[in-house]
Parts: structure tokens; sequence; C-alpha cells
């Protein structure tokens, strides 16, 4: 074990160190999985054995945690440095069929410390038997590579279909010819849109109606409680739709999400104020919440006090959820709420009602689509989100909802194809990451190649390796003791 030469060096020191070198003054430096940069000088040169000290995926079947490093390198602390007397190769492998839970140590990073590495017991075979059993390993693991490759570009296939069939569906071909067969029954973009503004202001001016009334029975109620919400106005600003049909087919049309919703947003009630959330019953969802197509579950839950006091909304099930904030990829996705619920003010809730909520299973789906374009709308500095403005302006093609509901068969047959596609291919990533760890079980129990009599025991190799580190001890103690003499 040479962990003595482990050095740790922060990245920052590292680049300046390496300011000015050549790539051929740099030599890699390691860490508990494998290699995470250069450095401008090295503490070893050889061949060796690296095992995760810490940060390593010990109780993950299938995943590395030894690598083989050769050459002039550096080690950073996460990492164990090993010499094997044994073949390289096959002290590896060895090492990466190990069953760690009984050696590491902590729960959310775990450790596997000096001392108890010490105590992994290791099955040596012969010397040669051990080279057989590495050839044989990398013969089936190149052959298993080759399949897991061709999986991989299944699956790659598999999502290019998918954006292409999605991307028919919105473009107006995935229904060219059912539009042609059925041309003198469709209404047009500009018609639905018309009926959709005419319905949201007769709801407006019914709602107002009933908040007037409300008013003024909590105003003469002696004003107790809150004052009931003034509904909001639609923004009906339509305007003529055929001036945005673009290169559409006849009859679409570029319509916004606010010409036929409502876009609204929710808050963080404050985590101090008492009352907001201990024994809260309301659903409060935030961003997230936002992976799949649906939300089924809360992100944490709310009091009555806290809708009451704070800028929350409570959003019906079927309200469409768009991220406008998050690191990664969140930013962008949609998905729709399948529970009642807030949200916090990182999500942006688009409501629709009445004849406009029959728009809304084509919408989400052009939301799941364009998810990438929607995230690249985003404003800001340092960190670009959206925004309410952003959502209510995101622009969708529109169509007649008999065509609507044609597309969006069309879309949710071919997906749930392709999910089951999907489904498969993963379970073949499965049984191929089975089949690896069967091959390397198979290989340190003795049966996945023959032994050879002929083969010096190992036994006598393993004499020879106490011999020599007994001969390397004396070796120091004499240069020691010299030294003191002198």
């Amino acid at each position: 074990m040479l962990d003595a030469y482990r050095e740790p060096v922060n990245n920052k020191e590292r680049q300046e160190r390496m300011s000015g070198k050549e790539e051929s003054e740099l030599f890699p430096y390691y860490g508990a999985t494998g290699q995470v940069g250069y450095i401008d000088d090295f503490k070893l040169d050889g061949k060796y054995v690296l095992l995760g000290e810490d940060g390593a995926p010990f109780l993950e079947p299938g995943k590395s945690k030894a690598y083989l490093v050769e050459g002039k390198i550096w080690v950073n602390n996460h990492a164990h440095v090993l010499k094997p007397k044994i073949f390289p190769e096959f002290f590896c492998y060895y090492l990466n069929s190990v069953d760690y839970s009984t050696v590491v140590t902590g729960t959310t990073r775990l450790k596997l410390n000096q001392r108890a590495m010490r105590r992994i017991a290791i099955a040596v075979p012969p010397l040669n038997e051990q080279r057989r059993i590495v050839a044989k390993i990398e013969e089936l693991f190149s052959e298993l590579d080759k399949g897991v490759e061709s999986l991989k570009t299944a699956r790659a296939q598999l999502k290019t279909y998918r954006q292409s069939l999605l991307k028919a569906a919105f473009e107006g071909r995935l229904t060219e010819q059912w539009r042609r067969d059925n041309a003198d029954k469709l209404e047009t973009a500009d018609q639905l849109l018309e009926r959709i503004q005419e319905e949201r202001e007769a709801r407006y001016q019914q709602k107002l109606e009933e908040w007037k009334a409300a008013v003024k029975e909590w105003e003469t109620g002696g004003k107790l409680g809150t004052k009931p919400r003034k509904p909001y106005r639609p923004k009906l600003d339509v305007g003529d739709a055929a001036n945005r049909s673009g290169s559409l087919p006849g009859g679409w049309a570029n319509a916004r999400i606010i010409d036929i919703a409502f876009v609204g947003t929710g808050v963080t009630p404050l985590k101090k104020r008492q009352g907001y959330y201990e024994g809260g019953k309301i659903p409060w969802v935030t961003s997230g919440a936002v992976n799949d197509l649906y939300v089924q579950e809360p992100s944490g839950w709310v009091t009555e006090t806290a809708l009451e006091e704070t800028n929350l909304r409570l959003y019906p099930r079927g309200t469409l959820l768009v991220a406008m904030y998050g690191e990664g990829k969140t930013r962008g996705k949609a998905s729709e709420l399948a529970i009642e619920a807030t949200t916090n003010q990182a999500l942006a809730a688009v409501v629709t009602e009445g004849l406009a909520a029959s728009v809304k299973p084509y919408l989400k789906w052009f939301l799941v689509y364009n998810y990438e374009s929607i995230r690249q709308s985003s404003s800001g500095g340092v960190q670009p989100n959206l925004n309410l403005g952003i959502v209510e302006k995101t622009e969708f093609p529109l169509c007649s909802l008999d065509e609507q509901e044609q597309i969006v068969n069309q879309i949710e047959s071919g997906v749930s194809r392709l999910s089951q596609l999907e489904e498969e291919l993963e379970a073949s990533f499965r049984r191929a990451e089975l089949l690896r760890q069967s091959i390397l079980k198979r290989a340190f129990e003795g049966k996945l190649v023959p032994q050879d009599p002929d083969d010096e025991p190992a036994s006598v190799l393993l004499e020879r390796i106490r011999q020599e580190q007994a001969d390397a001890v004396g070796t120091k103690r004499g240069k020691r003791n010299a030294g003191a003499t002198s």
C-alpha cells in the first residue's frame, strides 16, 4: 500500500501550477473513481490499482470501485494506492467484484478506511490461471460491450423518433391526409380563438358579479375573515390570428398561451412564520416535482392560514405547470397537476377553463416537445430564468379542436409504443449488467476457465511474495541501523 504518496491539491492551485505549461509537461491527477484533472508534477511512476476510499459507488453492483493506472501519476486522498504482487488486472477485477457492504462506514458518503480495506480477503489462484481468467473476462466483456453499444444506439434512435413524431404533429404533417378528408367540416383557428375569447369574457363577468355579491355579504357581516379575492380579468388582446399563421397549414395560426389561459404562480411562505406549514393539509408543489407528464404527489403541505395570508393560489387538477427557475435541466419542463395544489414562485400555472380546457391536452404535448426552445427563451444575467410574461407570450400552432384530438391520439399512441420499446431496452441493459456480474462471480469461484495441473501452485506464489516482503523489511532495517551507527 502506497497511501503515503497521496496528496490532495485543490483545483485553483492546480490551475495556477499548470499555467503557462505545455500539455507534455502535465501529469494525470486521480481521485476516487478516475482521473479528475492534471497537475504539473508526479508522485508515483509505475503500474498501480487505485481503490476508492470515499466517494466511490461501493454499494452499486456493476459500477467500478477500483481501476488500473500506469505511468507517472499524482493521486489525491480519495483513493487508496495499491501495488499488487499478483497480476494487476486480476487484482483490479477482483476488487470490483467484492461486496463492500460489510467493510464501508458512513451514510450519505461511504468510506473505506485502510483498516477495513486490509480485512478484504483475496482468493488467489496460480499466476498463469490469473492471466487466463483476465483474458477470458476481457473477451466476454468485449462481446458484452458491443451489445451494450447497440442498445445505446437503439435508445438514441427511439429518442430521435419521438422528437420527429412530435415535430410532425405540430407542423400539421401527422394529420395532413385527415385534414384533406375533413376540410369542409373544420373551423379555423381564428374562429376557435374568437369563441374562446367570448366565453372567457362572459365567464369573467359572471365571476365579477359573484365577487361583488360576496364582498357585499362580507361587509354586511362586519368584515370578518379575509376579503374575497377579486377575479383576474382575462387578457383578451388576441388580434388577428391569421396574421400570425406563418408557414402553418391552412386554417392554423400561432396562438399565445395567454390567448386561451390564465397564467399564475405562487410563493414560498416564510418558514419562520408560525402557522404556515405545521399541520397543513393543502398540497404545495415546487419545480422539483415537474419530472414526469403528471405531478402526482406534493412537495410539501401548507395551511389554510398560509393560503389566506399570502399570494398562494389553489390550482385545480388539470392545471399545466411550467418550471420557470431551476438549475440543470429543470427550467422549461412542463407537467400536469393530477391533484389540487398550490405552487411556489418557481412554477407558472397555466389554467384553462370551459372551451379552452379542450385545448389543454394538445397544449401540454406542445410544451413537453418544446422544452428546449422554451428554456432558451429565459432572460436574466448570471442565472437566466423564465417569467410569467415569457410563458404568457409563448406561441403555439393552433388548429381546430377536432384536429387537435386527432393529433393528441396519434401522439399518445406513438409515445406509448416508444415507451414500451424503451422499457424493453432498459430490461436488456439490466440483463447485460447482471451478466457482467455473473462473469466476475464465476471467475472468482474458479468456474470461468479450466485449471492446469502444470501451473505453479498459488501457495508457492504466496510464499515467494511473503519472502520478498520479509527481505524488503530486512533491507530497510539494515539501512536504518547503518545510519544510526554512522
